[in-house]
């Protein structure tokens, strides 16, 4: 413990050094916060440098989570809406759309194409060929229902 009682301001610039250099290798943004929060200590500890070691362990802590929050709060703080909101989910975007089923539905499964892909859909028991609408994305598998034929809307590659 004796080596806790000589750090100097440089000692907690160069920990925001390594670790601004592992948020390289493992990005996250954890650690550059981190690293922040290192160097406000040494900034610090150059202002005030008879500061035990006691405390400026407790300001990197203090620091450390401070700045977590304040960038958590930011990036959670900073969902705009999208004007393509499922974009990266693509079963979403069949929601609406209707097919014909490729597979009947037995025991709650079977198959139908949209577009390019062939979708695992789940739904009430259906025999081959009919015509249904999708009505919800879980994952890789679609909830279906049966359209109802007062819609009349086409049922040939799902388009809507």
């Amino acid at each position: 413990m004796e080596f806790l009682s000589s750090i100097e301001f440089w000692h907690w610039w160069v920990l925001a050094l390594v670790l601004g250099g592992i948020e390289i290798f493992a990005p996250g943004f954890i650690f550059i916060w981190l690293g922040l929060a290192a160097g406000a200590v040494g900034l610090v500890l150059l202002l005030a440098p008879n500061m035990s070691w006691e405390l400026q362990l407790l300001l990197f802590g203090l620091f450390s989570v401070v700045s977590v929050l304040i960038w958590w709060r930011f990036v959670r703080g900073s969902g705009e809406d999208s004007d393509q909101p499922s974009l990266n989910r693509r079963a979403n975007q069949y929601v609406g759309r209707t097919a014909t089923l490729d597979q009947p539905i037995v025991n709650g499964v079977g198959m139908v194409r949209l577009d390019d892909s062939r979708w695992k859909v789940l739904g009430p028991d259906l025999p081959l060929g009919t015509v249904v609408r999708v009505i919800a994305a879980e994952g890789a598998t679609l909830r279906v229902e049966a359209q109802s034929a007062e819609a009349g809307e086409p049922a040939a590659g799902g388009k809507n």
